[in-house]
């Protein structure tokens, strides 16, 4: 039987942890092959090419190299040899990179992001366990033009809708709104459902000066001010509920208008998408009418990373919104 062949790219997290006995803390420091030499009999399954990216904890993460990261995937895809690709990353981060990669990856050959809760020094380390899941799910046939995906604990998501939910959790990847794609069980890929909506915005750029605030009681203009004055080129706000805020906040949004900086609001509710369903002060309504788009049901870190590559390929807010509320609106 003709294995295939699987480009592992690692780029750090806590899958690639010991505890350093100096401090009596978790600190990168596997190498990908060294990682790999954990996972047994991988190598009955797959042909696999350890490509060392990077060695760096998830919050260290930047858009900037999550571009070159999507920029050596697409070269490695772009390869013959090549049936799939696996990527490790903190998991801190993990969301966000793989939902960046989601967005601007165009190929239907498998990409997953795998990572681990345990760093290599805790008893039950997932980090082999997981990183043979993902592989499994990457030579898997039914893998293929289902965009970035996400594996851990034998569970299979879609970056596009899986979040980090517990801070200690195995299971802590959930897809809030509507479970898992799948599961690995004995090895094998099994679909529970099928991909409704994959979408791609073609940017070779990036802006990362794009905040996010959460909204909280009593919150006013003052951040969103700051933010603009500072020279943000976008901005995210997690309001209330359906997508509403604190009238006092109002200022800042009309702020932002007269500026030409986007405005996205999404809800700080952890399922759900945002709606213009209430009329009052600060309401969704008030919010639209001034320009602001709707972000769906992303949580606000996706919604950021959705409006970083938004702005990397347009300034025009009438498209911004497009890329946001085409086909959900």
């Amino acid at each position: 039987m003709n294995k295939k062949k699987v480009a592992i790219v690692f780029t750090g997290g806590t899958i690639s942890m010991t505890v350093d006995s100096r401090i009596g803390a978790a600190i990168p420091s596997l190498s990908g092959e060294q990682i790999m030499s954990m996972v047994t009999n991988i190598d009955k399954i797959a042909d696999i090419e350890v490509v060392n990216f990077s060695e760096i904890p998830g919050p260290h993460m930047t858009p900037e190299m999550m571009m070159d990261l999507k920029n050596l995937i697409s070269d490695l895809v772009d390869r013959d040899d090549i049936n799939g690709i696996v990527v490790t990353h903190g998991t801190d981060s993990l969301e966000e990179t793989a939902y960046f990669l989601s967005l601007t990856l165009y190929t239907q050959k498998p990409v997953v992001v795998v990572g681990a809760m345990r760093n290599s020094s805790e008893l039950g380390y997932d980090g082999p366990s997981n990183l043979a899941a993902a592989v499994c799910t990457v030579i898997a046939d039914e893998a293929q033009n289902k965009g970035v995906l996400v594996v851990m604990n034998n569970e299979v998501n879609l970056a596009s809708e899986v979040t980090k939910t517990n801070t200690l959790s195995l299971d802590t990847f959930k897809s809030i709104a509507y479970g898992p794609l799948g599961i690995i069980d004995d090895n094998k890929l099994i679909l529970h459902r099928d991909i409704v909506r994959k979408q791609h915005i073609h940017t070779h750029k990036v802006e990362p000066c794009v905040d996010l605030f959460k909204v909280v009681v009593g919150m006013d203009s003052r951040l969103i001010k700051f933010s603009i004055d500072s020279g943000a080129k976008g901005i995210v706000i997690e309001a209330m509920g359906r997508g509403n805020i604190p009238p006092k906040m109002l200022d800042g949004i009309k702020y932002a208008k007269e500026k030409n900086v986007p405005v996205v609001i999404v809800s700080r509710c952890h399922s759900g998408r945002v709606l213009d369903t209430y009329g009052y002060e600060g309401s969704g309504r008030d919010l639209v009418n001034l320009g602001c788009i709707l972000g769906g049901n992303l949580p606000g870190q996706k919604a950021r990373i959705k409006l970083m590559l938004s702005l990397g390929k347009t300034n025009d807010i009438n498209e911004i919104k497009s890329i946001f509320e085409e086909g959900i609106y």
